[in-house]
């Protein structure tokens, strides 16, 4: 698991009702992360205190993508993830066995927890904790206190980090700007009737010109003393209102009415509604001052993960790692190394597990066959993501720009700061209009019939022959197979590709009565001619009604590049090794050596176990 996914786990602790969850199994994920000490055969020492094979093996086979390999390379690599998390949690335990937690708080939270799971029987409280592996109720107190006592010492370090500069926030602002938003809003009336007829006569009323305040003044159950306004009248103009002051299906037809019109009677609560649109005013950047509350709270969030992550790297500075199961051997080894901090290499598993396209992988092809794929294009991408994450914090220090956050969060930023002056032009919209053409088409759009004949002379002569009349009758007389295609658009698959062609992407129709004839056409050894009526033509979209779409489509194009060439340029002042290629090729030795025995197993003949100690990958802060 990568810090940043590492924080989101901590975090969640500070909710006590999220403990709740944590345990039986509501939220699988964090409840093997939290898996308490129970007895079992030792299997690993982390400075000192005993992990057994039973809680590793409970990890592995809880979670779907861990369970899916437990040999080879992916086996592998799930087992470094496995026991460095497991790591991690004993680290939290220990950091925090000095927190006070007072013993009301516990029994308080387990009572909760029983009445919540319906669990207020002794018998079958006792059945449920035996299941997920904790001895007795004094066990599962004991992993309450430790979870309790975990978020009280993170809670202190959170509250150790340091407030927000004003700095930060304005460069938080000019970085953020787009996203705080106003809502948008509009001026507008509204008539409101109980009847839905009365409603239908009164909007006819409207569209046909009579004066929508005198209607709503003389019918409407609501603000008739100001004409059906929505916000307050002042000097004759109503207030604009948010979305929020009309029910929500009334709200979603009238904010759809952006250049202003009535919408169509809406019901909602037992009440019919017309919403006039005199005004759209649309979502628009908050200023500095507007915004000041949700950039601090932003701010400060991110100071607050900052903490916690440096805190994490701490805990892992020292620790030391005994093996006492061989079968639980694993290999952390430097992935990478950026200004002298090493990047362990669970940590580019944690982000590969997490990545979208490896699970696909993983449904895709067994692990023994995704193993090569992943290797190749995968994790070289994942271990350069973190190399630049590793980075980000000495890029900020260097060029003293005011961000603030997690490694993730800083190289977000740092991204972000590199493009903070991408503009896009008018020049820029309509060059990308003119030349992507394509993107911006109408297909053609027409009913269709077509005739199949098994001879092509058949089918040129009848061509030739049909001048009007019903086509379906004369093309069954001359021998074809008709059928009725229907309402087709260009290229959604109705018609075979040459008879899409022939209707659509030609100019060699012949004019037939009230439609008109495709050229003759072979598929499959059998030639159709298509009857073609109600043809609308392929048109392209005015640039009026796209430009909003190429505009922000090219600004976020022209960002990503500017923030990724600024990230590059600063990774140049900086020294990095990338070593996945070594720890692949250990990995691939190492793996090809050993036998198949699953983690936690008994061999038929066991054999004396002296611990070994397995040195870790310090983080660093």
């Amino acid at each position: 698991m990568n810090r940043t996914v590492a924080i989101r786990v901590l975090l969640g602790l500070f909710a006590v009702l999220l403990i709740v969850a944590l345990v039986f199994n509501f939220l699988p994920a964090l409840s093997n992360l939290n898996s308490s000490a129970s007895s079992g055969t030792p299997a690993l020492k982390v400075n000192g205190e005993t992990v057994t094979s039973q809680e590793l093996d409970k990890i592995r086979t809880q979670n779907p993508v861990l369970g899916s390999a437990s040999t080879g390379v992916l086996g592998d690599d799930f087992k470094t993830l496995i026991v460095d998390q497991q790591v991690l949690q004993v680290l939290l335990r220990q950091a925090a066995k000095d927190e006070k937690v007072d013993r009301s708080v516990v029994n308080d939270q387990v009572t909760q927890i029983r009445k919540q799971n319906n669990l207020t029987d002794n018998a079958a409280w006792t059945n449920a904790l035996k299941s997920q592996g904790y001895g007795s109720d004094s066990a599962f107190r004991e992993y309450v206190r430790s979870q309790l006592a975990i978020q009280a010492k993170a809670k202190a370090i959170q509250a150790a980090a340091p407030k927000p500069t004003d700095e930060q926030l304005k460069l938080y602002y000019a970085l953020n700007s787009a996203s705080l938003l106003n809502d948008p809003k509009i001026v507008a009336r509204a008539i409101v009737v109980a009847d839905k007829a009365k409603a239908d006569a009164l909007l006819k009323q409207a569209q046909g010109g009579a004066d929508f305040a005198q209607l709503a003044s003389a019918n409407s159950l609501e603000n008739k003393d100001r004409g059906g306004a929505l916000g307050p009248v002042e000097n004759g103009t109503p207030r604009p209102v948010a979305q929020v002051a009309l029910p929500t299906e009334v709200g979603a037809a009238a904010f759809a009415k952006t250049t202003g019109g009535l919408t169509d009677v809406v019901a909602s609560g037992g009440k019919f509604y017309i919403v006039k649109v005199e005004k759209f005013i649309p979502a628009a950047p908050k200023t500095f001052e507007e915004a000041k509350s949700t950039i601090t709270d932003a701010v400060t969030t991110q100071l607050k993960n900052e903490a916690i992550e440096s805190w994490l790297d701490g805990l892992k500075q020292n620790v030391k790692i005994e093996t006492v199961d061989p079968t639980w051997k694993f290999s952390n080894p430097t992935v990478a190394v950026v200004n002298g901090q090493n990047v362990p290499y669970a940590e580019a598993v944690s982000s590969m597990i997490a990545n979208q396209q490896f699970s696909a992988l993983l449904q895709q092809a067994p692990a023994d066959q995704a193993a090569p794929l992943v290797n190749s294009f995968l994790k070289p991408t994942i271990v350069q993501q973190l190399i630049q994450q590793y980075a980000a914090p000495i890029i900020v220090k260097n060029q003293k720009i005011a961000l603030a956050g997690t490694r993730a969060e800083l190289l977000a930023g740092l991204n972000a700061y590199g493009a903070r002056d991408v503009k896009v032009s008018d020049a820029d919209v309509l060059a990308f209009y003119n030349s992507n053409q394509a993107q911006f088409k109408n297909p053609a759009k027409a009913t269709v019939s077509e005739a199949v004949f098994k001879d092509k002379q058949q089918a040129l002569a009848f061509r030739q022959d049909f001048k009007s009349g019903d086509f379906t009758a004369a093309a069954s007389k001359a021998g074809a197979t008709v059928s009725e295609r229907g309402a087709v658009t260009e290229g959604d698959q109705k018609l075979n590709t040459a008879l899409d062609k022939a209707v659509f992407a030609t100019t060699r129709l012949q004019s037939a009565g009230e439609g008109s004839l495709s050229d003759v056409v072979e598929n499959s050894g059998k030639f159709s001619v298509a009857y073609v009526t109600d043809l609308v033509k392929a048109s392209v979209k005015p640039l009026a009604s796209v430009q909003d779409t190429i505009r922000t489509q090219l600004l976020a194009q022209k960002k990503s590049a500017a923030g990724t060439a600024f990230v590059t340029a600063q990774l140049k002042t900086i020294k990095t090794q990338d070593l996945l290629s070594k720890v692949l090729a250990d990995q691939t030795k190492r793996v090809a050596v050993v036998k198949p025995t699953t983690p936690g197993s008994t061999p038929a003949t066991p054999a004396p176990v002296t611990p070994s100690t397995t040195p870790s990958t310090p983080a660093n802060k």
